[in-house]
């Protein structure tokens, strides 16, 4: 009989990656210890598969297909970002009977062979599974391009998953790719919902899990946390199973979190009280839309200076006439030269950013802007960077 025998939820920042001179190195190091001791876990436990439950950042499937689930099942489970790639081993007998189970249980999977997965699977790959040769079986959520899942409705998926993974002879852990509060791109980005994060952790350090389980998605996007929505899986495989907070990092932008919920090394109760409820105020996604279709060739750009060195090469030396080649308009043309700008005031300002504004998704948005100027500081530091017009 198979049996889950480590299940945690982690941060996958893409700021862990690229190291942005805004960010508090202290607190991406906490980051990396707490990801480095789940990979310390995995030595002791000796699992046969790790499935990983992530989500997208326009990376992967971006607006040509977004599935709202999906399994990956090819003979490796590819992944990319801040110039490094990975290649995984893939748990695939696993991975298909995943797929046919769920299809049979009334899930509308998606099925990839080839997807090239983003930073929130790379993390888990490159900090947690690391150097060790556990095969894996990458399942993703679309948290960003409405309408999203429901929490109950992944809550179901992790409870079905659990029930495939009973059926089976496999040792398996499941890693929750995700959270906690954070705006990227928004207005609203210098602003998270700290107290909703505080709220949270104390109910599953509680095993609380019905109060998280009367929210909507979106009131997870009002407090910045759909990317909790891959972490509702993992608590449908667990049920109520009391959680451990290893690090919480509230930085400027983010609430990093990451627990373990299996096994249980819990010391001791958890401490102090349970902070008061969020108070909700709207209805409806704000800060997460689909993007209209007349902002398309805008996305496009910002979606394939991600994932092309050469393009982003390109573009330093004539923004504007490669802004031109995706068939932007003169308006797009000129804000693209927005992404050059390293100046984080832009993002601290409680307005939306000139792009956004513009019809570019927030998300897809700033994801350009960090792999763009990472590239940026990588070739200055060589001597090679050349901007022009």
């Amino acid at each position: 009989m198979g049996q889950i025998v480590g299940a945690y939820a982690t941060v996958h920042a893409p700021q862990i990656f690229v190291r942005p001179p805004t960010e508090v190195p202290e607190q991406l190091d906490a980051d990396v210890a707490a990801m480095e001791l789940i990979g310390r876990d995995l030595d002791e436990l000796k699992p046969d598969a790790v499935i990983v439950i992530g989500s997208d950042h326009l990376e992967t499937f971006f607006l040509s297909s977004v599935p709202t689930f999906a399994v990956i099942a090819g003979e490796t489970s590819k992944a990319h970002f801040a110039n490094k790639s990975y290649n995984m081993r893939m748990h695939l007998p696993l991975a298909e009977d995943i797929l046919d189970k769920l299809v049979q249980a009334e899930f509308d999977m998606a099925y990839s062979q080839d997807a090239l997965l983003g930073h929130s699977f790379a993390a888990v790959y490159e900090w947690i599974i690391a150097h060790r040769d556990i095969p894996v079986v990458p399942i993703f959520l679309n948290t960003y391009l409405p309408p999203l899942p429901t929490p109950q409705r992944c809550f179901k998926l992790g409870k079905e998953i659990a029930r495939i993974v009973a059926g089976r002879a496999e040792r398996v852990a499941i890693i929750a790719s995700g959270g906690m509060s954070h705006y990227p791109g928004t207005w609203k980005y210098p602003q998270p919902a700290y107290d909703f994060d505080y709220w949270a952790i104390a109910q599953l350090e509680r095993g609380n899990i019905d109060e998280l389980m009367k929210l909507s998605s979106e009131q997870l996007d009002e407090v910045g946390n759909t990317e909790m929505l891959p972490w509702y899986v993992l608590f449908g495989a667990l049920g109520k199973t009391a959680g451990e907070l290893i690090t919480y990092q509230p930085t400027w932008h983010h609430g990093h979190a990451v627990m373990r919920f299996l096994p249980d090394k819990r010391k001791g109760p958890p401490k102090g009280e349970i902070p008061p409820a969020y108070v909700f105020k709207q209805g409806g996604f704000e800060f997460y839309k689909h993007p209209h279709p007349s902002a398309y060739n805008l996305n496009r750009i910002l979606y394939e200076l991600r994932l092309s060195s050469d393009l982003r090469r390109r573009f330093f030396k004539s923004p504007t006439a490669v802004a031109k080649e995706f068939g932007c308009n003169d308006k797009e043309a000129e804000l693209m030269r927005t992404v050059l700008d390293e100046n984080i005031d832009a993002l601290r300002s409680l307005k939306p950013h000139p792009l956004v504004d513009a019809g570019a998704h927030a998300l897809g948005m700033l994801m350009s802007l960090v792999v763009v100027q990472a590239e940026m500081r990588r070739l200055r530091a060589a001597g090679e960077l050349e901007i022009g017009v």
